[in-house]
């Protein structure tokens, strides 16, 4: 039986990620597509059940916006718009767009929805979220007014007859009270998903798979001992088992005592091949007078794909190479006319040849929630399960301009600090993410009655549920103030500490 799934038609909205999120939660397999990376008559032959356009920051009478072939309202697969998606249907099927001038909406907004399909369990008067400067000032032939605000008369719409909806706001969002059951209704009761995506199986399938695919073949795997590359090192060690040979590059830009761990735990749990490549010159220099952070990660990419052809050569013919890319490593660092946030290291940053047969990714359509589940299924303890994220390119990201040894010792220990007074807190499971940045500013400040000039740091804590968004986390003063206190007493040449408040978006999580 092929597996459930649910087209993403992507219009270049900032919650893409999150709507083919929230559809995973449903249990249904859900990907991303760009609206003009894919056409109807492919869309026809994939099989999907269900296809979700997402909103965009577009007009839709602009003529050069993203719009699409009206043809796709025809094909009989259930349609959901939201926001701009809501708009382009209307626009498609012959309905009037205009602009709403005063009668935006942005934010909270009380939403009356009707007695509809797409509405079962809904409460008639809810919070929704709206974000538009737009509106449909009338509705196509065939569709009917199923949901308003005070000032959007038509928040919501349907053509029963062909399956086909839209709705104004983002009911993908948490802002939107009832939106997770309005998703459901729409997944279930309107496109009659079953729900058989599930992690279980998503491992037992993994492991036959590469098991028949990888027989009798070398398998090397870049470790960071990060949980995503920790993941699929296991999941890779299930199938081919000793074939599969791990390989550690210490490029000397991760967290203190963080190498010596990772070599333990993969020696000792899990009882891998483990070759450690102590790379932490190669590297530097590689990065010497680098400041600008796409060109860090472009170097860092290369590197560590010629550090691995290298130990290849010394075991012999490797046929296959396995990475720890995810879903949001792959959406961030953009295909074509997608935007690219940042280039990942082991997606954007990988050189154009590379000596391998071919690199093998196991969690690549996943989010950051499911390779954890993928990790509990397989047995990996919760405290690696659960580690703090680290980012590929490591601490390279976190010293602002040029990295030198110095610059990474400094950091190295003020990680360190803030991370012990966040166990100290007992606030690990109160922060998805916290790290420590150093920066390439300095300022003045007064030690021992003298004036001293020294550098900066920031403090990040984030909390998150699929790391697409992300709100800062509210730390305790007293415990930002002794993170503070003992950085400044123990680490040389900081002379300043500050805690980021900015959420993603509209930053990133990271700093570069």
């Amino acid at each position: 039986m092929l597996m459930e799934k649910i087209l993403v038609l992507d219009f270049g909205g900032q919650y893409n990620q999150l709507i083919a999120r929230r559809v995973r939660e449903q249990h249904i397999y859900a990907e991303i597509k760009p609206y003009n990376r894919i056409s109807v008559d492919e869309i026809a032959a994939a099989g999907y059940r269900g296809i979700i356009f997402t909103g965009g920051p577009n007009s839709v009478y602009d003529p050069v916006s993203p719009h699409y072939d009206p043809a796709v309202l025809a094909l009989g697969i259930p349609i959901l718009g939201i926001c701009y998606g809501c708009q382009l249907i209307a626009y498609m099927a012959g309905g009037t767009v205009a602009s709403a001038d005063n009668s935006s909406e942005y934010g909270k907004i009380e939403l009356t929805v009707g007695d509809d399909v797409l509405f079962c369990g809904v409460d008639r008067t809810s919070v929704c979220w709206m974000s538009h400067r737009d509106y449909i000032s009338a509705l196509p032939d065939g569709f009917v007014n199923i949901a308003c605000t005070a000032k959007c008369p038509n928040a919501g719409m349907a053509d029963h007859a062909r399956g086909i909806y839209g709705v104004q706001f983002h009911p993908e969002v948490t802002h939107t009270a009832f939106g997770r059951q309005m998703l459901h209704n729409f997944l279930y009761d309107i496109c009659g998903c079953c729900g058989d995506w599930r992690m279980d199986s998503f491992v037992e399938q993994k492991i036959a798979e590469y098991r028949r695919k990888l027989s009798g073949k070398k398998v090397l795997c870049a470790l960071s001992g990060g949980v995503d590359s920790s993941v699929a090192a296991v999941l890779l060690h299930r199938a081919v088992g000793d074939n599969l040979i791990c390989v550690f590059v210490d490029h000397g830009l991760l967290r203190e005592g963080e190498a010596d761990s990772v070599e333990r735990v993969f020696r000792d749990t899990f009882s891998m091949n483990l070759i450690r490549v102590d790379a932490e010159q190669r590297f530097l220099t590689k990065l010497s007078g680098v400041s600008e952070p796409e060109r860090k990660r472009k170097i860092i990419g290369e590197e560590f794909i010629r550090v691995f052809e290298d130990e290849s050569k010394k075991i012999g013919k490797v046929n296959y190479l396995v990475q720890g890319t995810i879903y949001p490593d792959v959406i961030e660092s953009g295909s074509g006319d997608a935007s690219t946030i940042k280039s990942h290291h082991n997606v954007g940053g990988l050189p154009g040849v590379v000596d391998f047969d071919e690199i093998i990714e196991p969690l690549r359509d996943l989010f950051k929630d499911e390779v954890r589940q993928v990790g509990l299924s397989l047995g990996i303890p919760e405290e690696l399960v659960w580690r703090q994220p680290f980012p590929g390119p490591g601490l390279a990201i976190r010293v602002i301009g040029a990295i030198d040894r110095d610059k990474l010792d400094t950091l190295r220990r003020v990680d360190a600090i803030f991370r012990e007074e966040i166990a100290a807190a007992s606030l690990q499971q109160d922060t998805n993410q916290y790290f420590a940045v150093l920066t390439d500013t300095r300022s003045v400040g007064v030690m021992g009655d003298a004036r001293t000039y020294g550098r900066t740091v920031v403090l990040r804590a984030v909390t998150t549920d699929d790391f697409m968004t992300a709100d800062w986390t509210r730390l305790p003063y007293d415990v930002l103030a002794r993170v503070s206190s003992r950085i400044t007493g123990e680490v040389a040449g900081i002379t300043r500490v500050t805690y980021d408040i900015t959420s993603k978006p509209p930053a990133t999580v990271e700093w570069e």
